[in-house]
């Protein structure tokens, strides 16, 4: 499944659902089943949604990962920071702009 966000302050982000699912708990936006087909982070709830994103982002006991043994650096794993910053950059550039953010499950075609 397909996760698209989208605001008029800023370009759609994309990502798949089983990223999306974490990041969307961790913003305290949907409880662990079933996964809504829409939603929003409103004005008034982006304050707190970026907060606690970059409190979990910055609570991230980062991998360990031998890179000696990794035959390539495309295996190496993606961290949770990694996978929210355009989410994040998306909901600072909507709170500012005081847009809200809009979530969309489909197949984004």
């Amino acid at each position: 499944m397909l996760v698209t966000f989208s605001s008029k302050a800023g370009g759609d982000v994309l990502m798949l659902g089983e990223h999306a699912k974490p990041i969307l708990l961790l913003a305290g936006k949907i409880a662990e089943n079933p996964f809504p087909v829409r939603g929003v982070f409103s004005i008034e709830q982006l304050p707190e949604a970026i907060q606690r994103l970059e409190g979990g982002v910055a609570s991230e006991v980062p991998a360990e990962v031998d890179e000696e043994t990794i035959p390539s650096p495309f295996l190496l794993p993606v961290s949770l920071r990694q996978r929210a910053f355009p989410l994040l950059d998306l909901m600072r550039k909507a709170q500012k702009s005081g847009k809200p953010v809009l979530w969309e499950t489909g197949s984004g075609w």
